[in-house]
């Protein structure tokens, strides 16, 4: 018997940051103060449950997104220390994961924000995906610069 599997989709966003890798990753790994400051108007209430720093972590927080309300809690690891930080939300299957490449020069890195999450098939997914995908890129490019201001750093350029 051939079993279905749910279709997945992908959206990202990155920007060139000119701050050193280590501030960002420990902007974005700091989840009691550095990150909800990163985080744009549709993020609400981030509460830290459990950790507070990388790996272990546990968060809530609450997303508007297309004049809806949702309560999404999730855990954070760190697959690869100071460059990958991944959060996953089991509710929803939902995985986002941050890598913060540092450039040649040291002084600066690529941030990405990506986001793998389970989508419909057909018409309906098509539609979902392609306005998904417009609105999560606007959220991580707020984001981003965001973090580049967090970070004290010059206006972040796409990457």
């Amino acid at each position: 018997m051939e079993t279905r599997s749910t279709p997945r989709y992908h959206v990202a966003a990155s920007a060139h940051i000119d701050a050193p890798a280590s501030t960002l990753y420990g902007i974005l790994a700091d989840y009691r103060d550095g990150h909800p400051r990163i985080l744009p108007p549709a993020f609400r209430d981030l509460q830290v449950e459990r950790g507070g720093t990388g790996a272990g972590t546990i968060i809530r927080f609450q997303m508007r997104v297309l004049g809806q309300t949702r309560s999404v809690r999730g855990a954070v690891t760190e697959p690869e220390p100071g460059r990958v930080l991944v959060e996953s939300y089991r509710e929803s299957d939902t995985v986002t994961t941050f890598t913060v490449d540092p450039d040649a020069r040291g002084a600066g890195a690529t941030v990405t924000i990506e986001t793998s999450l389970p989508g419909h098939s057909g018409l309906r997914g098509a539609v979902e995906r392609r306005v998904v995908t417009m609105l999560l890129r606007r959220i991580y490019t707020q984001e981003l610069a965001l973090l580049g201001a967090a970070a004290g750093a010059a206006r972040p350029s796409p990457a």
